[in-house]
């Protein structure tokens, strides 16, 4: 952990946390709980896990950059 006032030991959880609220949360008229679940649920399984480019991985998204690995593991 860092000294007080400094934001490394949770910047991946404010990172997520930010592009999940501008990316699913505000564009959405959530009415409850369990709407607010199952939307929530959707966006990570189906979107930013699978669909979402990433810098980190040179702008593929996680399917692309598993898919291209795994073909360069094979012919190699």
């Amino acid at each position: 952990m860092s000294r007080k006032g400094d934001c490394w030991d949770n910047a991946v959880a404010e990172s997520f946390f930010g592009t999940l609220k501008t990316e699913c949360i505000y564009p959405e008229k959530l009415m409850n709980q369990t709407q607010a679940k199952k939307t929530v649920f959707k966006y990570i399984e189906t979107f930013y896990n699978r669909r979402r480019k990433y810098s980190f991985l040179k702008y593929l998204s996680p399917l692309q950059f598993e898919e291209k690995y795994f073909q360069t593991k094979i012919v190699a």
